[in-house]
């Protein structure tokens, strides 16, 4: 058997132990041959693979992004040319099977070659935690721990100087990170996409914090909008999965709130640093979960399905019932009315 693997899309804490769970796991239950595909589907597209074996797995498991790197940049699915390519490349590699490692991007065109007949298995891949079917995505766990710590150092600075923070958190139209780092971190207003903010609210509380002590520290996820307007947009990539990509958020609100407030305003834009460096213990385990059951689907012959962690259990869903899904924040999430029993603000009280 030849089992192909890709990453695609954004890089992610927890791919590299997914390639080595995944490589091992097969390696060492049926013989297979592993070849990696380099930069996602681009590498597809143009055939650059190399040979996976136990050494060249071996020693990555806390290594944070991928060995064979990613590219969110390509879509086989554009049209029925480059989708006939990818197949007849998969076909010319002698592929038995392709493991493709991503977000819904990702496993919307996972699927989109699945219907074409291609024998795929899906692994989820997200910082942002919004695929759905998956209550929990490698990679989440991490960027929680990165965006609290920042939380947490922004706080000293705003009680030091009597300022309001804002720190802005990747998630796109998801607020799972800025939801699960603001009570970690202590926030006092957390912002989030699937609530849309009053800024005479946000306005109100900063004023009411200004009477009770110096600052105030505001976690935004980068999809979050005030009512009434657009999500802030950074940037927009024709050629991508995922062509719009937001940011900016913070930096907005910080103008629409310093002529407002006494407070100095500062804004804080993580970036990609939420999504850097090594693995947290938590996204390790899960990822060498999520890379062995991929290689259990593989050996059972078992296309067409994404992994999946749902009721706690490591399992799998169909990629169809995925593929152009979000799994995002409803109101009456536990966690959120949690946060709002203990006082944390979320921009939609009157």
């Amino acid at each position: 058997m030849r089992v192909g693997l890709l990453t695609g899309g954004g890089d992610c804490p927890g791919l590299n132990a997914v390639i080595r769970a995944l490589t091992k796991s097969l390696i060492h239950q049926c013989q297979a041959e592993v070849l990696g595909i380099e930069d996602g589907f681009a590498g597809l597209m143009d055939m650059r693979t190399r040979r996976l074996d136990w050494k060249a797995v071996s020693g990555i498991l806390a290594t944070g992004g991928t060995i064979l790197g990613t590219s969110n940049r390509c879509n086989p699915m554009q049209t029925q040319e480059t989708s006939d390519r990818a197949l007849a490349n998969a076909a010319a590699l002698g592929l038995d099977a392709l493991v493709v490692v991503g977000g819904d991007g990702s496993m919307a065109i996972a699927d989109g070659l699945a219907q074409q007949g291609l024998s795929v298995v899906g692994v989820p891949k997200t910082i942002d935690n919004d695929i759905a079917g998956c209550e929990r995505s490698f990679g989440f766990d991490t960027a929680v721990a990165i965006v609290t710590e920042a939380l947490e150092r922004v706080q000293t600075t705003g009680q030091s100087h009597g300022r309001v923070m804002i720190v802005e958190c990747m998630g796109r139209y998801a607020g799972w990170v800025a939801l699960q780092a603001g009570i970690a971190g202590a926030a006092d207003l957390i912002l989030l996409p699937e609530i849309d903010y009053a800024l005479e609210a946000v306005v109100r509380v900063c004023h009411e914090r200004e009477q009770l002590q110096r600052f105030s520290v505001i976690c935004i996820g980068e999809g979050a909008k005030e009512r009434g307007a657009a999500p802030s947009v950074a940037q927009r990539v024709c050629d991508s999965p995922d062509p719009v990509r937001l940011g900016g958020i913070a930096h907005r609100l910080r103008d629409q709130l310093q002529p407002r407030l006494r407070s100095e305003v500062r804004s804080t834009v993580l970036g990609h640093v939420q999504r850097g460096g090594p693995p947290t213990a938590n996204d390790r385990v899960l990822a060498t979960q999520f890379g062995n059951m991929a290689a259990r689907l593989v050996q059972d012959g078992n296309f067409g399905r994404m992994v999946t962690l749902a009721g706690g259990q490591i399992g799998s869903v169909a990629l169809h019932s995925v593929a152009g899904h979000n799994r995002l924040l409803v109101a009456d999430d536990a966690l959120l009315r949690t946060a709002r029993q203990i006082g944390i603000y979320f921009g939609d009280e009157a």
